[in-house]
Formats: C-alpha cells, structure tokens, sequence
C-alpha cells in the first residue's frame, strides 16, 4: 500500500449525488447502466456508464444515491461520454457493490 499526503486526498472530489435515471448501455463492451445522477446546482446532472448491473435492477437505481468521483476528465464507453466514476467493492465474486450513504444527505455534498 503506496501512502499519500492529505493534500493529495484533498483533490479527489468524492460527491454523493442521486441517480435520476438508469438505462442498458447497448454500446458498452461489458454490461453497463447509463446513469444520469443529480449532483446538486454546483455541479449538476452528469452522465457516467458503470457495471453495476449484477446487484441492481434500473427501477432500483433510481432514486438511490452514490458516490462519485466527479473531478476525473471525461471519458469515452461505447457511445456514452462518462463525466464522473461511481464508486462501489467487489463482493467475494467480484461482483460491484455501490458505495452510499445511510442516510439521506444533500446532493453534492463532499465526502471527507
């Protein structure tokens, strides 16, 4: 394990923000979600492609909030240009489970 600096961990943007709408990406090479999550008025809706789909269903996700790196450049998936990176471990089967809050918290409030 590399250590770092805390103002190193200071530059990472982790946000919590609310999935609005979750839908198959058909472009993706392995089976994704696009996700459009509301990150609040400072920074908004983005749009990101994630593999999320083993765990969760698109009714399920919507709704839900997660957390995100929102300051990473964005990315091209398929078709979809992802603006942030959800964050989530791998189960025993290295299947993705999401990173959330307990309990309900602003959008866009900054993880810390």
């Amino acid at each position: 394990m590399e250590l770092i600096e805390w103002k190193d961990f200071e530059k990472v943007e982790l946000r919590v923000g609310t999935v609005l709408s979750a839908k198959i990406n058909e472009s993706a090479r392995k089976k994704a979600y696009t996700l459009q999550i509301d990150f609040g008025s400072e920074i908004g809706t983005k749009k990101t492609s994630a593999q999320i789909t083993d765990y969760y269903k698109e009714e399920d996700l919507v709704g839900k909030q997660i957390i995100a790196v929102v300051n990473f450049p964005p990315k091209q998936i398929g078709k979809v240009m992802s603006e942030v990176l959800v964050t989530g471990f791998p189960s025993e089967d290295g299947k993705v489970v999401l990173c959330s809050p307990d309990f309900k918290v602003p959008n866009g409030s900054k993880l810390f």
